[in-house]
C-alpha cells in the first residue's frame, strides 16, 4: 500500500497555511423521483438535492453566514537588521474563524508557531492585535483571542453528522490574496481519517491527527486554520493538510484534510481553560515493522510496530520496554496500520493502563504501561 505525502499548509511566500471547510447540504429541494415517488427498478429514491439555482443559493448563504468571521492571521516575527537592530516582519499568513462572543479564534498551531506577535484582520477591514491563548503541536490546534465591538461569530456544527458526498465550502486566505478570503466548494470525500503531519523535529516522526475529514474542496497555502462549512452555514472542520503525492511520486489531486470541529472544539476548550492540552504519554519512538526488518531480527511476524527508542525515565522505560521490541497489539487490538498504536493511545488519558503484546526475539510477552502526561507541546 502506497503512503501519501501530506503537507501542512506550508510556507506561502511568508508562511502560508492551508484551510478547508466542509459544509453539509441540509436545506435541499426534492428532485429526480418518478411521479409516484418511487425510483425506477425498485431502488430507493435518491436523496433530495437542490436545483442548480438552489445549489448556488445554498453556497451563497453558507458563505454569507461564515465569511465575516473568517480572519486573516499574520504571524509576525523579529529579525535583526543593520547594526543588529531588531525589526518585525510578517513571517507567514494563515486563517482562523471566530467562534464565540469572547473573540476566541480557532486556528492551526502551525499558523501561530514562532510568532512574536499576531495581526488579525477581519473581512470588514478591521485589524486587531491577536493574543495567543495557547497552542498544541500534537493536535495542531491553537486558540487566539481579539477584543473588539460587534465581532462576527461563526456557528459551530456537529462534525459527527457529516456524510460522505455531502457538499461543503472552504473559506480562507488562499495565497494571501488581497481583498479578503477565498471561497471554494467540494464534497466530503471520507470521514474518520488518520493522517500524519510532516515532521518538524529532525529524526522524529510527525504527530498523527485523528477523526480527520477528507475533502476535495480546493485548499491552498494561506488557508490553514480556516473553517470547513456545511451548506447550512455551520463550521464542521478546520482545514490543516493537503496531500501532495504518494511515495512513487504520483501527484495527488483534490485531497485535503480538515480536523473535525468536534475534536477541535474539545481541544480549544482545554486551551481556553488551562492554556494547554493534556495528552497521554508512553515515551517510545517506533516505526511499522516490514518484512525486511522482521527477517533481519529473525522474527516470524510481519505486523506490528518496531520500537526504535525508549525515552529515559518514561512510562515505557518503567514498564520494561526496550529497543527492538515489536508491539503486535494494544489493549487486545492488533496493530496493522502505521497509526493504530497512536490511535489507541489517543483514546486514553494520563494514568490509564495500556496492555501490550510484545515480541522480543523469539519470545512473546505481555507488558502493561501506565501512561504519563506528555511534555508541553504549546505553540
Amino acid at each position: 500500500m502506497r503512503k501519501v505525502t501530506v503537507l501542512a499548509a506550508g510556507i506561502l511566500l511568508i508562511a502560508a497555511l492551508v484551510t478547508g471547510l466542509v459544509s453539509g447540504c441540509d436545506d435541499q429541494q426534492t428532485t429526480g423521483t418518478s411521479p409516484t415517488g418511487t425510483a425506477p427498478g425498485n431502488l430507493a429514491p435518491p436523496p433530495n438535492i437542490p436545483s442548480a439555482g438552489g445549489f448556488s443559493a445554498a453556497i451563497i448563504q453558507a458563505t454569507q453566514a461564515v465569511k465575516p468571521a473568517v480572519v486573516r492571521i499574520t504571524n509576525q516575527q523579529q529579525v535583526s537588521g543593520q547594526f543588529n537592530q531588531p525589526y518585525t516582519i510578517p513571517a507567514g499568513v494563515g486563517s482562523g474563524v471566530i467562534y464565540d462572543d469572547q473573540g476566541h479564534i480557532l486556528t492551526n498551531n502551525h499558523v501561530i508557531e514562532g510568532a512574536q506577535s499576531l495581526l488579525v484582520t477581519l473581512p470588514d477591514g478591521r485589524s486587531f492585535s491577536g493574543k495567543i491563548i495557547g497552542g498544541d503541536s500534537l493536535s495542531d490546534i491553537a486558540v487566539v483571542q481579539i477584543t473588539g465591538d460587534n465581532l462576527p461569530v461563526a456557528s459551530l456544527g456537529d462534525s459527527s453528522k457529516g456524510q460522505v458526498g455531502e457538499w461543503v465550502v472552504a473559506i480562507g486566505n488562499a495565497l494571501a490574496l488581497p481583498g479578503g478570503p477565498t471561497v471554494t466548494a467540494g464534497v466530503i470525500s471520507a470521514l474518520g481519517r488518520a493522517v500524519q503531519e510532516p515532521a518538524t523535529t529532525p529524526n522524529q516522526p510527525g504527530p498523527y491527527l485523528f477523526d480527520v475529514i477528507q475533502t476535495d474542496a480546493p485548499i491552498n497555502p494561506g488557508n490553514s486554520g480556516g473553517p470547513l462549512v456545511t451548506l447550512s452555514g455551520q463550521v464542521i472542520g478546520i482545514n490543516t493538510l493537503v496531500a501532495s503525492s504518494d511515495t512513487s511520486g504520483a501527484v495527488a489531486q483534490g485531497i485535503g484534510f480538515a480536523i473535525s470541529v468536534n475534536t477541535a472544539k474539545s481541544l480549544a476548550d482545554q486551551i481556553v481553560a488551562t492554556g494547554h492540552v493534556v495528552h497521554p504519554y508512553m515515551g517510545i519512538t517506533y516505526a511499522p515493522l516490514d518484512p525486511a526488518v522482521a527477517a533481519h531480527l529473525g522474527l516470524n511476524i510481519t505486523k506490528g510496530v518496531l520500537v526504535s527508542q525508549v525515552a529515559s525515565g518514561s512510562p515505557a522505560a518503567a514498564a520494561g520496554l526496550k529497543p527492538n521490541d515489536v508491539i503486535t497489539s494494544a489493549n487486545g487490538t492488533p496493530l496493522v496500520s502505521d497509526s493504530d498504536l497512536a490511535g489507541i493511545i489517543n483514546t486514553l488519558k494520563p494514568g490509564d493502563k495500556v496492555n501490550l503484546t510484545v515480541q522480543r526475539g523469539g519470545n512473546q510477552m505481555n507488558i502493561q504501561v501506565i501512561l504519563g502526561t506528555a511534555p508541553s507541546t504549546g505553540g
